[in-house]
């Protein structure tokens, strides 16, 4: 399913820059067209805007230089090429020919596109890669290379998902953790299109719809609204385990659009003037809700919190484009300043306001609002860092410990939650039925079917750390240790 999952959004990927060469072409079949060569210089000329050399001929000689020219060039741009050789390429080896154009995707257009986030979101590593010589000389620091390429590789990675978290966070309680089943509801691909593009997409309406009602409609806006090529079918996301680089491909491509989406400089700082007097305005009318609220029964005043956030969110949407510019803070003008501190201060109003109604619940309904918001916050949290390997074995083991007594009271608060009679004493509702649909929602499609998937990634992460660990001892301990009981001694300490 991985590889039949890759090899259609790879080769949709392709074609979408073979029809920008000046001689456009089609890849039907990925694992037999690219054994020619001539595509893949296609493909890497339109990538790198440079000629590349190149065989006319088809014949097995022709074929072979072409493809040892491709690799040459991939090599000269300081690409780690692990186990990837012309004759596999020839032979159309589907892993080799995945992997080398994994290998080109990332370079070429996530890392290249993350690197222009590299400044907003403090990546150290991010310009590693402009230091190391392309020169056929700079063999004596290859190590240090590859270990160069690798840190940007987990930065760049981590720099589009930052970017995809962002783009989603302007929209309420859509999160996402990762590029595999963070995705599956199709909701984060709808607000990411509602960010760069505000009023295509009805967000309420599309929490109502099936997961693959939601991918269907996505995909279909970005073909025909954004021109982004469809790489992507709903029944290739709505699994159990997404395919990781298929998604991050077709997530580029949002990024991608975002950064052609620039206004004149004049116009942007207009809609920033706009922008700026909207948020002051807002910020005033949350303060007189607040006081004249204040002795409000719970119902109305979270009826009175809907009525703002609804009308907030339609108010934003004109302004979304420079609320989410990602330019650095020393690239922003005194009124762009202004605009984000005032952003940001409004939002963390409106997010004190939502926490104190969590904690107004009545119960118990207020402890399954807090066990939720504690298992979400552990989900959305960064995995333990495997570069010190010692470490994260205890993190997640630790990790482990907690979510799973969190999930422990899972059933209980789930029998709680659909048991809850809403009503008092006179009849009267205390909570609105669309916080408990919220509730329901989160504890359904946020945590139960994504229960087993963080175990299995907390695990995996544990035997990963303890392998690297390992790996580490054994590097070390490569020369004798004296006595069978020293040796015994030493692994009993360690």
């Amino acid at each position: 399913q991985r590889e039949f999952t890759q090899k259609k959004t790879f080769t949709s990927w392709i074609n979408s820059i073979l029809a920008k060469h000046t001689s456009p072409s089609v890849i039907s079949d990925l694992y037999t067209d690219i054994q020619q060569g001539h595509l893949l210089l296609d493909l890497l000329e339109v990538l790198s805007g440079q000629h590349l050399p190149r065989e006319k001929g088809f014949n097995t000689f022709q074929c072979r230089s072409n493809i040892e020219n491709a690799l040459a060039f991939l090599k000269s741009r300081s690409l780690k090429l692990i186990n990837i050789h012309v004759a596999d390429i020839i032979e159309g080896k589907p892993s080799i020919v995945l992997g080398l154009i994994w290998t080109i995707i990332f370079h070429f257009h996530i890392e290249e596109l993350a690197r222009t986030l590299a400044c907003t979101y403090n990546q150290p590593s991010l310009d590693c890669s402009s230091a190391v010589d392309c020169s056929p000389k700079a063999s004596r620091s290859a190590k240090k290379s590859a270990k160069i390429k690798e840190r940007w590789k987990i930065s760049a990675t981590k720099a589009l998902l930052l970017w995809a978290k962002e783009q989603c966070s302007l929209h309420g309680s859509i999160n996402v953790t990762d590029f595999k089943s963070s995705w599956r509801s199709g909701l984060p691909f709808l607000a990411i299109i509602q960010t760069l593009r505000p009023g295509l997409v009805d967000l309420e309406k599309a929490k109502t719809r099936s997961n693959k009602e939601n991918l269907k409609e996505a995909f279909r806006i970005a073909e025909l609204e954004l021109n982004i090529p469809r790489l992507l079918e709903p029944e290739d996301v709505d699994i159990m385990n997404p395919d990781e680089k298929s998604i991050m491909t077709y997530v580029a491509q949002f990024l991608q659009y975002s950064r052609n989406l620039l206004e004149s400089e004049e116009d942007t700082q207009e809609k920033v003037r706009e922008a700026v007097s909207w948020l002051a305005a807002q910020e005033k009318k949350l303060a007189k809700l607040l006081i004249n609220a204040e002795n409000e029964t719970y119902y109305q005043k979270y009826k009175e919190m809907m009525s703002f956030m609804e009308a907030f969110n339609q108010g934003k949407n004109p302004f979304l484009p420079v609320l989410s510019s990602k330019r650095s803070e020393a690239e922003l003008s005194e009124g762009q300043k202004q605009m984000r501190e005032e952003w940001d201060k409004l939002i963390s109003q409106i997010n004190e306001w939502k926490v104190k109604l969590d904690q107004m619940l009545p119960s118990p309904l207020d402890s399954i609002e807090a066990w939720l918001q504690e298992v979400e916050h552990l989900q959305a949290e960064d995995l333990p860092d495997l570069q010190d390997p010692f470490k994260a074995i205890f993190v997640f083991r630790e990790i482990i410990v907690i979510f799973k007594g969190l999930m422990d009271c899972f059933d209980s608060h789930l029998e709680t939650l659909q048991s809850f009679k809403n009503e008092d004493e006179k009849n009267m509702p205390l909570v609105l039925p669309e916080k408990l649909e919220e509730m329901k929602r989160r504890l359904f499609s946020n945590i139960r079917f994504t229960n087993s998937n963080t175990f299995l990634e907390y695990h995996y992460g544990l035997c990963s750390a303890i392998a690297n660990e390992v790996m580490l001892k054994l590097n070390i301990w490569d020369m004798k240790y004296g006595t069978k009981e020293s040796v015994e001694s030493l692994l009993e300490n360690w």
